[in-house]
């Protein structure tokens, strides 16, 4: 099996990363580039790391965790499904087992809050990584003026840590907002959903999700 650190090199992999990201700049959404898959692929290794899985599952949560948005090239609707297929053919043509295959093309085909479940460890730690990174720098409007909610929201978040505490019986996504750009309940009205499937993803990893905001327990 090819590792992270190779498919991360791979040109093909790292056109449809690009490519998928223009699309959705062309559509005004925030960055979903090599920034963004990237975070989320060490956010992904760390969950499972820390909490003590093997050193394969965690290799694999960080190849779903850096081609989980390649999908946004085909539609950003429905862009889980269309990118574990597109990860399916790339991974069995570079001859990945396919159990292997299995437990990545699952993973990234769950991401997304309108279908995703945590199907397995990998596509828990993919969801947690994926949905707890919120922040200023992946705001690509430069005009305040024409800024939407997401805008908002984004911006608006000074910065973000998502820890795992309790003696890893919990993990907490801790958030600094600045509500002159944008009030605490704007984040609530678009990432209420994220947020509900990132309790069922830590649930699903024997966690209790914890959120802070500006130093409050909200969940």
């Amino acid at each position: 099996m090819m590792t992270y650190e190779q498919l991360r090199q791979n040109e093909k992999i790292k056109t449809y990363i690009l490519s998928a990201d223009n699309s959705l700049k062309a559509m005004g959404y925030t960055e979903h580039n090599f920034a963004h898959v990237t975070k989320t692929a060490v956010t992904a290794a760390y969950i499972l790391t820390e909490l003590g899985y093997d050193e394969h599952t965690v290799e694999l949560a960080k190849i779903a965790g850096l081609m989980h948005d390649i999908g946004n090239l085909v539609n950003r609707v429905d862009h889980s499904q269309s990118g574990a297929i597109m990860a399916f053919r790339i991974l069995d043509k570079l001859d990945f087992d396919a159990a292997d295959i299995a437990v990545i093309v699952s993973a990234i085909g769950n991401h997304d809050e309108g279908t995703g479940v945590a199907v397995n460890p990998a596509a828990a730690a993919l969801i947690l990584a994926d949905k707890s990174d919120v922040r200023r720098s992946r705001v690509r409007n430069a005009d305040f003026t024409k800024f939407d909610i997401h805008d908002r929201v984004n911006y608006s978040v000074v910065s973000s840590e998502l820890e795992l505490c309790d003696n890893n019986q919990a993990i907490k996504l801790t958030l600094e907002i600045d509500t002159t750009i944008s009030p605490v309940m704007d984040y609530f009205e678009i990432f209420l959903g994220r947020m509900s499937m990132c309790r069922r993803a830590a649930e699903s990893l024997g966690l209790k999700f914890k959120l802070v905001i500006n130093g409050q327990n909200l969940i």
